[in-house]
């Protein structure tokens, strides 16, 4: 188990970090969310020891992390590091020793994660001649290979394409299975709402929500209703705990302040006859998420 314990780091007059709580549990993901600057990767770089929190503590099953933890520890940087001119082979091999695994396993190993991520090219090409999506299904891999038993993600799907994506998803659900600790971080809404088990949002610094993923959702209440019908704006509008709507695809996207008012909705609307689609929901993650950033005001830190 990993835990953080009123972790709070500053620098020189700013605070980073203040007071995070975190467990995270074997067989766990956990989504660590926030604008830019929030303090994900601050956070990640405790963990890891680069940085030490300025109060507070952070331990792996009740001791400080250390040396022979850090052997079992995959971390993928947000800044992506491989060695350019090195093969994928070479590159894979080098940090699969590096945590004590044999060369002919992790060869192995290397070609069974090349075939299931679909890595368009082999093993003998070099790093610089591969795509930038290849290349980062490459830095996964180097992240992986050795099944650590704790996984820090910074940003593993930036700029992948939707099929990419969901192959990553994939093996990090296989290694959840398989008992790794996960956390991760990620601008990508819908791929936290899949992945994790529970998650954290952080604004300046601090949790401003905690907890698991599908109850955080549903304490928003279903305050959200997609609707495809030819009843007009005004008469919706019109309706008390209404509060806009917009267009979004084929229907329009309603947004209530009292989950009650659905009822009122879907009495209006089908009292004309058929409703080809009426959803009542609690709000996306993402729609959380621009929420609660609205609310807290923007941040460059």
């Amino acid at each position: 188990m990993i835990e953080l314990k009123n972790v709070t780091k500053r620098f020189s007059d700013k605070i980073a970090v203040h007071d995070l709580n975190l467990t995270l549990e074997p067989g766990q993901v956990m989504g660590l969310i926030g604008q830019n600057g929030a303090g994900k990767t601050t956070t990640f770089r405790m963990i890891l020891d680069f940085i030490e929190p300025t109060e507070g503590t952070i331990t792996w099953d009740g001791h400080q992390i250390g040396p022979h933890d850090k052997q079992k520890i995959g971390f993928l940087p947000e800044e992506r590091g491989l060695y350019q001119k090195w093969t994928v082979e070479e590159q894979v091999l080098y940090f699969a020793e590096l945590h004590g695994m044999k060369r002919a396993d992790a060869r192995t190993e290397l070609q069974r994660w090349m075939k299931s991520l679909d890595v368009v090219g082999k093993m003998t090409d070099k790093v610089q001649k591969l795509s930038k999506g290849n290349a980062q299904k490459i830095q996964l891999i180097a992240t992986t290979i050795f099944q650590p038993e704790f996984m820090i993600l910074d940003e593993p799907f930036t700029g992948m394409d939707p099929v990419n994506t969901e192959l990553m998803m994939n093996e990090i659900n296989r290694l959840k299975k398989q008992g790794s600790m996960i956390v991760f971080s990620s601008h990508n809404m819908a791929g936290v709402e899949k992945l994790s088990d529970s998650l954290t949002m952080l604004r300046h610094g601090e949790a401003i929500l905690q907890g698991n993923t599908a109850q955080i959702r549903e304490s928003f209440g279903r305050t959200e209703i997609y609707l495809e019908s030819p009843i007009s704006d005004a008469e919706l509008l019109a309706i008390p705990g209404v509060e806009t709507i917009r267009q979004e695809g084929m229907g329009r996207e309603i947004h209530l302040t009292d989950p009650a008012a659905g009822q009122s909705v879907f009495t209006l609307v089908s009292s004309s006859g058929y409703v080809p689609v009426f959803a009542q929901q609690s709000p996306t993650l993402d729609e959380i998420f621009r929420r609660e950033v609205a609310q807290g005001g923007l941040t460059n830190v």
